[in-house]
């Protein structure tokens, strides 16, 4: 499944979504469902404290080669230079800073880092490993 099966040196079009992070099962790194206290995962079963939840980048792109448009995504640790910290502290401190702002609605801090995630990805050229 990790495998790369070729290189394509694309640039990124768009970024499809605004969700970059999301609770990640530890076992198969699916999405978990979060619950007030618990976590479960719903592919392997997985069950624990929803504070020990991990968290991992999910970043969905569209992108185009000379030739071609492509929606991929990209997920995992690979992403932690381009956002300088690890998904985990990511989220930690979009939790901090909603808690600090006293904000109940999170729709700020969430277009903040939207537009900070295209500012760094749209217009530039990467080698995808597909």
């Amino acid at each position: 499944m990790n495998s790369v099966q070729g290189l394509l040196a694309a640039s990124v079009i768009s970024i499809q979504n605004s969700c970059f992070v999301y609770p990640a099962c530890q076992n198969c790194f699916s999405r978990l469902i979060l619950g007030s206290r618990r976590f479960s995962c719903l592919k392997c079963g997985c069950t624990g404290e929803a504070e020990d939840a991990s968290y991992r980048y999910r970043l969905s792109l569209k992108i185009a080669d000379t030739n071609d448009l492509f929606d991929i995504t990209v997920f995992g640790s690979c992403l932690d230079p381009f956002f300088g910290v690890t998904a985990e502290n990511l989220q930690r401190y979009i939790q901090d800073f909603n808690q600090l702002s006293g904000e109940t609605n999170t729709e700020s801090s969430t277009r903040a880092l939207v537009q900070a995630v295209e500012t760094c990805f749209i217009g530039k050229k990467f080698i995808f490993g597909v």
